[in-house]
């Protein structure tokens, strides 16, 4: 696989951030830019994070005195980059028109923002579960008369924690209904403990636009390619309720489903130790080797003792049981800024770079 110089177009923020630490030792991707705003523009990486700086770990040696570009210099960035993460906080409007910017400007995109996730021509991948709409980027880049450049994105973060268990058995057993409730970290508003004093000892029953996310995208996922355009699937009928939980990172969900044919629960568990995808199959360099892990103990998955599992990258589920008005109930977990947002959105790249889009 060919090196990629790569850019972080909104890499003060806290999914920034997160990248910066994904991709300072990666093997394929090499940071060689970073940008945001006007305000960080011109600073030193380390000045422009200053007080901010999120993470566990220390900012890489090699970013720490990068020059922050003007994320809206886009010839600049042309300069430096092969293709851009982007996970800009705007307004979505100009988060799409930035980004289709870029990729019009011959720069692949690949985004953790949820601007361009209803757009028809722009693939919303989780490389287990849908890579083959990766195929609808010739028909985007028709459109935005581009060789190179098009845009795919991620799905939201909380997704990611319920839809992979549901994906192997959808076709299996003919997945009919879904009930979801999320409990969702506050590194997934950007915050942490000593930003959100109003989190502790308590729960937010209200996360902005986070329902309905949850409700429709799976169906973006679970849709097909038709024509020019991504269709989604028809069903399941999901509804979810989302709340904000005391908890750094991980995002949890209690899950409550119906299928046309009644399953049987260890039959159930060996389909998941069992689910493979593209990106287990392709052996991409962020890819959990076993993708779900299900755990036995009455107790498990809990935030703060599987969310790291393997790096960060696989889905814990637990307490898989039948159901009095559906036909099962478990609970699952995803880290929420690694599976959930910049790892997942890197593991997308290695995916899209090994199919020849990122060339």
């Amino acid at each position: 696989m060919n090196d990629f110089r790569v850019g972080i177009v909104g890499a003060t923020g806290m999914v920034g951030q997160r990248f910066i630490t994904l991709l300072a030792e990666h093997p394929w991707f090499h940071i060689t830019a970073l940008a945001a705003s006007g305000r960080s523009a011109g600073k030193p990486y380390k000045e422009a994070v200053s007080g901010r700086w999120a993470m566990k770990t220390p900012i890489p040696e090699s970013v720490r005195g990068m020059m922050v570009q003007d994320a809206s210099d886009i010839e600049a960035m042309k300069e430096k980059v092969d293709f851009i993460f982007c996970a800009v906080n705007m307004p979505k409007d100009e988060i799409r028109a930035l980004e289709e910017a870029y990729a019009k400007a011959e720069i692949p995109v690949i985004s953790n923002n949820s601007a361009h996730r209803h757009t028809k021509d722009v693939p919303m991948i989780v490389p287990e579960i849908n890579a083959d709409h990766a195929d609808i980027i010739p028909a985007q880049r028709k459109r935005l008369g581009t060789k190179r450049g098009f845009i795919a994105v991620k799905s939201n973060c909380s997704l990611q924690s319920y839809v992979p268990p549901l994906h192997p058995l959808k076709d299996i057993y003919g997945l009919k209904a879904v009930l979801a409730c999320t409990y969702q970290a506050i590194s997934g508003a950007g915050k942490t403990f000593e930003t959100m004093p109003q989190i502790l000892d308590n729960v937010i029953p209200y996360i902005g636009g986070e329902e309905e996310k949850s409700e429709i995208e799976p169906l973006k996922l679970w849709g097909h390619i038709k024509g020019d355009e991504i269709v989604e699937a028809t069903s399941p009928s999901i509804t979810a309720q989302c709340l904000r939980v005391p908890v750094s990172d991980g995002h949890m969900a209690a899950v409550f489903a119906s299928f046309e044919k009644k399953p049987d629960l260890e039959e159930i568990k060996k389909i998941w130790a069992q689910f493979k995808g593209p990106a287990q199959e392709l052996e991409l360099p962020s890819a959990p080797k076993q993708f779900l892990h299900y755990f036995e103990e009455n107790d498990r998955p809990q935030p703060a003792l599987d969310r790291n599992l393997e790096n960060g990258m696989a889905v814990s589920v637990g307490r898989l049981r039948e159901d009095s008005q559906y036909d099962i109930k478990f609970v699952c977990l995803s880290h929420n800024t690694l599976r959930g947002a910049a790892g997942g959105a890197v593991l997308m790249a290695e995916l899209l770079a090994v199919k020849g889009y990122l060339d």
